[in-house]
């Protein structure tokens, strides 16, 4: 389990490396497609960073308000508090906040800038659902994102894909402008590469971002599965999320990637744009722990 938490949290980093060399290198086309040279790809990183620092700090609220998460006391929920605050003793945590979700599907989740400012929350639906041992797993996993830091790491990433989003934006208008423009000399070869480039800037964006969240998602359940020290009550909570799982009742894309399962309807492409792992593998995983603990 150590060996699977050590070979996450490399892979998880270098990506998130590569992301940020992607957003300079966007910005560096971006600069020299406009005519200025390198020198707008300094003021794109800048921005990015800004961009990730003021998610980082707003992040945790917004993505409880917009979940309608309500917080609870102990008296309000004895068995899901004394769950939470045992992991957290475990883990040498800090108590996290706690809330819940009025919605049937069963899910939960864990934000929270650091561990000082953590907050987790669990639907209505998966605290029917789970047994004591399953829940406990459940948010073993959730306090594993709180520990390894993965709120801070996946809003830097959501931040850099909003970013690229943004300049290929303005790429495609100011391309599409420069084409209609009879006093533009550039080449039509270098706007239908910055075209196709800007059309598949924020594409592959995405899937980096969705690779950094699926990364994390396996580092959580490592360190889920070290913390209780039973893998199989995390891998019975995913099997119950697979024969029972169900979309939220309200659908929030910019939130998704928090969720212990993917909390979105099912669609053609939802495997390559999910920002989770499969359960299955996820599954599977865990039982080779249990295997070789």
């Amino acid at each position: 389990m150590y060996s699977e938490i050590a070979r996450n949290k490399q892979k998880s980093w270098v990506i998130l490396v590569l992301f940020i060399a992607f957003v300079g290198l966007v910005g560096f086309g971006f600069s020299e497609y406009l005519g200025y040279g390198p020198n707008l790809t300094i003021p794109v990183l800048v921005g990015a960073a800004i961009y990730a620092l003021v998610m980082y700090f707003a992040g945790s609220k917004l993505s409880l308000a917009v979940n309608g998460a309500k917080e609870i006391q102990k008296a309000d929920n004895p068995r899901l508090w004394r769950i939470v605050e045992n992991l957290a003793i475990t883990e040498g945590l800090p108590m996290p906040r706690v809330f819940i979700m009025d919605d049937p599907a069963p899910n939960a989740f864990a934000t929270g800038r650091n561990p000082a400012k953590a907050a987790v929350c669990a639907t209505a639906g998966i605290l029917e659902i789970m047994d004591d041992t399953e829940l406990e797993g459940v948010f073993a996993h959730e306090l594993g994102h709180v520990k390894n830091y993965d709120i801070r790491v996946s809003m830097i990433a959501f931040a850099l894909a909003a970013v690229i989003s943004l300049i290929a934006d303005i790429l495609l208008h100011t391309a599409f402008f420069r084409g209609n423009d009879r006093e533009n000399n550039s080449s039509p070869i270098f706007m239908v590469l910055a075209i196709v480039g800007a059309i598949l800037a924020p594409l592959i964006a995405t899937l980096i971002q969705l690779a950094i969240s699926r990364r994390r998602e396996y580092l959580a359940d490592a360190t889920g599965a070290l913390a209780t020290r039973y893998p199989e009550g995390l891998a019975s909570a995913l099997e119950k999320i697979e024969q029972y799982g169900r979309p939220l009742k309200k659908q929030n894309t910019s939130t998704a990637h928090l969720f212990f399962s993917n909390p979105l309807k099912k669609g053609a492409v939802s495997g390559l744009f999910s920002t989770h792992p499969p359960l299955e593998e996820r599954i599977r995983r865990l039982r080779e722990m249990s295997t070789h603990a």
